[in-house]
């Protein structure tokens, strides 16, 4: 199944990199405000899933842009192109990520970025790498020597006051933070120790299925945010090497106070 993921997200980064910088506006959609879907998401999913299905007939499917199978046996969670509005604008940072669960348990992981051809992968119980090499999540324990990295809320706009704080609080505390507008690039680089931790609310379970189990396979925490594993589905997500965890969520917990539960 890993062989086959692999295989899938390579002929899908095939396909936005060939159609980088060449959209027309008539190839862009509106799915509700400011979340956009082109052309290329679309080619890129249906590549994914043919190939899956190609391979495992009987399998599920929970993909951002068609089929959301109900849970049960194999189901594999699909984002075809993380970073569309990144990608729209020819700003080179995006990648395919492909979960697999079975029986509701995240088993493999794979993300992978056609710009930098770097390829993510984890595998239950067998660690992460980074074009098969295996990665670590970074050794830092002080506030003030680490990097966040985290997305701005733009499917939950209504929150923003309270994201607000939460950046202010933890800008204050924190050596720096970055957005480069791909979740699944965000969780992989704190798996591969390039930061030391995230938090965002509102994301999608197809944003967060793949890099769930990159970061923890390479030693990290992703919890949602009451602290607990429903990362993947609340879509409310902190994460970090696990030295920063506790202190991210205590601030993040206070901005967010009596707005979201988890």
């Amino acid at each position: 199944m890993k062989t086959v993921a692999i295989e899938a997200a390579h002929e899908a980064g095939k396909i936005l990199m060939a159609h980088l910088g060449k959209l027309h506006a008539t190839q862009i959609d509106n799915k509700q405000k400011f979340d956009f879907v082109t052309v290329v998401d679309k080619q890129s999913e249906k590549k994914i899933i043919d190939i899956i299905r190609a391979v495992y007939p009987d399998h599920h499917f929970y993909a951002e842009e068609s089929q959301k199978d109900e849970q049960g046996g194999y189901r594999w969670i699909i984002d075809p192109l993380d970073g569309t509005t990144n990608y729209i604008h020819g700003y080179p940072v995006f990648s395919v990520s492909i979960g697999l669960e079975y029986e509701g348990e995240i088993i493999l992981g794979v993300v992978f970025d056609p710009t930098r051809d770097e390829l993510f992968v984890a595998e239950k119980g067998k660690g992460a790498t980074l074009n098969d090499k295996p990665i670590h999540v970074s050794s830092i324990e002080m506030p003030k020597v680490s990097l966040l990295t985290t997305g701005f809320p733009f499917r939950s706009k209504k929150y923003i006051d309270y994201y607000q704080q939460s950046f202010k609080d933890l800008f204050s505390k924190m050596s720096g933070i970055r957005r480069c507008g791909s979740v699944a690039l965000d969780f992989c680089y704190l798996a591969a120790g390039r930061c030391d931790g995230f938090w965002e609310i509102g994301l999608s379970p197809w944003d967060v299925a793949a890099g769930y189990l990159i970061i923890k396979e390479a030693g990290g925490v992703i919890t949602d945010f009451a602290g607990g594993d429903n990362a993947v589905w609340s879509g409310n997500v902190v994460a970090s090497n696990g030295k920063l965890q506790d202190e991210i969520i205590k601030i993040v917990q206070k901005a967010f106070a009596g707005q979201i539960e988890k």
